[in-house]
């Protein structure tokens, strides 16, 4: 539990460094794969899912778009 912390502490400042799709999918496949190896669990996976949700993260209504 203590990796996953650590790690969502780190990943988030670089997540407001990102500034358009591409940039913000990368870094999302980056800690998803990240976070799936501290969990012992499928890293493609959870590249494809961070990958799907950082580029994803610029509809949200209310935030920093791209």
């Amino acid at each position: 539990m203590r990796k996953i912390i650590v790690l969502l502490l780190v990943a988030t400042p670089l997540a407001g460094c990102m500034q358009d799709p591409g940039t913000r999918g990368l870094a999302g496949a980056v800690v998803g794969a990240a976070i799936a190896d501290a969990t012992d669990e499928n890293m493609l996976a959870g590249a494809a899912i961070g990958g799907l949700a950082g580029a994803a993260s610029c509809a949200i209504p209310g935030t920093l778009g791209c």
